[in-house]
């Protein structure tokens, strides 16, 4: 039998929806008298043990100053937003509610939480909140936030569970002819741009800069519009999208390395969260995300 074979054989698919039926007050005080035996029955030898092999925990493989310091120029950057630090932890299926996620690739906590795997879809809460009190004003926000994902990650330096990511989000009402998308979409690009641009003055080296633009067939006109204005400042590739996580489009910035190779360092786009959350078809969200961990170790001279 393997580790997961126990929800399937001698009974545990009974047991396990017994469990799901608990009242959350008791399914918590059950996990935490178990977890609380577990720990109790570990010495100091197996803590260092798994803080040394386990991939989830140990410290990160960049300098702190340096960190800190890209932080504040992408910040500086993002004047047009509203800097907010974010929590650790997010309501249980944060991630998963919203979009097709599986809560496998999520660490979950034992009262009914999860740590924050994605800052975008927490500050998509943020903007539902505000919405829901003032529809008619526009939220813009940007947060620098360390997370932590449980799917494979790549096998190259840089990459562990836990990383700083740089994020902007923006929602409001749509207006007319998808104006406020539109523009929300443009602005972060711009943004990021920008960041880059502020993160020479760090001793930052960046190569070429180019935009993946992706679209599905209803929002190739709105696409359009976007290369448009964008084409001036950095390379459009424009491309189909697919991809059901995002809500018609997307676009990816690449930057080339000074080892040559083409790294797809910031992701974005747009999601119908903030519409599903306030129940507000007309409520426009764009998100996006910059690794800045990878930032850090790659482009700094």
């Amino acid at each position: 039998m393997t580790t997961r074979d126990w929800t399937t054989a001698g009974g545990g698919e009974s047991l396990l929806q017994e469990l799901t039926d608990l009242p959350g007050s008791v399914l918590t005080s059950f996990l935490l008298t178990l977890a609380d035996r577990r720990a109790r029955a570990r010495g100091p030898a197996d803590v260092l043990r798994q803080w040394e092999a386990d991939t989830f925990t140990g410290i990160a493989a960049v300098d702190l100053r340096r960190l800190l310091r890209a932080e504040l120029r992408l910040l500086d950057a993002a004047a047009g937003f509203e800097a907010v630090e974010l929590p650790p932890l997010a309501p249980l299926s944060t991630c998963a509610a919203v979009g097709p996620t599986s809560q496998n690739k999520i660490v979950t906590t034992m009262r009914g939480t999860e740590v924050v795997s994605d800052s975008t879809n927490v500050l998509a809460l943020e903007c539902a909140r505000r919405l829901r009190r003032d529809p008619d004003t526009p939220v813009r926000l940007a947060t620098c936030q360390r997370v932590v994902r449980a799917q494979e990650i790549p096998k190259r330096p840089g990459y562990s569970h836990h990383f700083k990511l740089f994020s902007l989000a923006t929602a409001g009402r749509q207006t007319r002819d998808h104006g406020f998308l539109v523009d929300a979409l443009i602005e972060h690009v711009r943004t990021l741009l920008t960041g880059f641009d502020e993160l020479t003055q760090e001793g930052y080296t960046f190569g070429r800069r180019s935009v993946r633009l992706l679209a599905t067939a209803a929002r190739s006109a709105v696409a359009d519009r976007i290369a448009e204005q964008l084409a001036p400042v950095v390379d459009i590739v424009r491309g189909p999208l697919d991809h059901p996580y995002y809500d018609g489009l997307r676009f990816m910035i690449d930057l080339s390395a000074p080892d040559g190779s083409v790294i797809p360092i910031a992701d974005g786009g747009a999601f119908d969260w903030v519409a599903r959350l306030t129940a507000n078809r007309r409520q426009v969200f764009v998100a996006s995300g910059l690794g800045t961990q990878l930032v850090v170790l790659l482009f700094r001279r």
